[in-house]
Formats: structure tokens, sequence, C-alpha cells
């Protein structure tokens, strides 16, 4: 149950908290740490909500202190967690990158989702998003293929290193959808839909 809303939902639409060993208040991600917990629906202005009122000393049960920059530091934990899972699906044959071979896997209808980078030229994103429109016509689909613009070029250079793209997209199978699973947990954070590019209508399968 969300310590802010006070309603129950899925785990995967919340975050769990726990209280360090050094009276701090630590996002578990991966809900793996020990001790006592408490969740907040994963909305970035619902975390700042909760520090704000103190509320996760009272459902802590503990002398814990919030950081002021909770809210941002969880927004970048879930851009590590993101990148993380990027480098495993591209290990896994399973996020291509490169403009040519996006557009080939979306024509195909391989491609689960797309990625562009924030700052990616305007050019790029277009032809790829006349790739999906095209698959989706062809295909018969009500919808097109999910489009995300989450990460600038710069961020994802620290967090992906060689690895860096302008555009990719994450295709079938177990880390393919892990990648897409956490770039919806990083959109519905953010909560004003600024990492779905513009035209896109299919939300992709959790």
């Amino acid at each position: 149950m969300c310590i802010v809303t006070r309603e129950s939902g899925d785990p995967d639409a919340l975050i769990r908290f726990v209280a360090g060993p050094d009276g701090s208040v630590v996002a578990d991600l991966k809900r793996q740490l020990p001790g006592r917990g408490c969740w907040v629906k994963a909305e970035r202005a619902l975390i700042e909500k909760a520090v704000a009122k103190k509320l996760f000393a009272r459902a802590l049960k503990a002398e814990v202190k919030a950081s002021p920059d909770l809210g941002a530091e969880v927004d970048r934990l879930l851009m590590g967690q993101l990148a993380g899972m990027m480098n495993l699906a591209r290990k896994a044959g399973q996020f291509v990158t490169g403009g040519a071979n996006v557009d080939k896997a979306v024509r195909s209808g391989a491609a689960l989702a797309v990625f562009h980078a924030t700052d990616a030229a305007a050019d790029g994103v277009r032809k790829i998003d006349q790739a999906r429109r095209a698959y989706m016509f062809a295909a018969d689909e009500e919808s097109e293929i999910a489009s995300y613009r989450l990460l600038s070029q710069a961020e994802m250079e620290g967090l992906l290193g060689q690895n860096a793209f302008i555009h990719a997209c994450a295709l079938a199978g177990q880390a393919g959808e892990g990648v897409v699973k956490r770039a919806i947990m990083l959109e519905m954070y953010r909560g004003d839909g600024s990492g779905r590019a513009q035209g896109d209508a299919r939300q992709p399968q959790r």
C-alpha cells in the first residue's frame, strides 16, 4: 500500500523504501534489502510529498531522514536500472542500435519498442516514425510500436559508455521485455509523458 495515497496496487507500480544503516531513506528498487519496508506509488510527485510530510519515519517506525533530493535520486536509480537492462538485452541480441537497424526491425515487426536520445535529430526520429506507421498499416495494427525519449546522449554516454546510442530498439525476449518494463516505470515515475515520443499510440506489453 502506498504510504501517500493509502491505495493498494501492483508492486510493479510502486517503489519500496527501507531505512539505511545511517538513518537515511533508501530506495530498494530490487525489493531485496533487509528490514521493514514501505511503499510509494512510482510517481516522483508522491515521493516528494512523502519527504515533505515526513511520512517515511512514520511508515518505517524509525528515526530516519529522507533527503530533499530523494525524488531526483530515485530518477537517477531508475535511469541506471534501465541502462543496465539495455546492456543485458544487447548482449542477448535483444537490443539493437543504429538508425538503419532500428528501421529494419520496426518494418519487420521484430521491435517491441524504439528508443531515441532526447536530443536526437528530428530527421532521424521522423524516418523511424514513418517506419512505425508503415508497419502499423501493413500489419493492420490498431496503434504504432511504442517510442520513448528518456535519456539524452550525454546521459547515455555516462551510463552506457561505448554502447550509447541515438536510436535503438528492444526485440522480443526476456531481456528485451525487461527494457520495455523499465522504460514504462521511468516514464510513469516522471509523470508528465515527456518520455513518450510524439505521435505514439501503443502501450507495449508489460
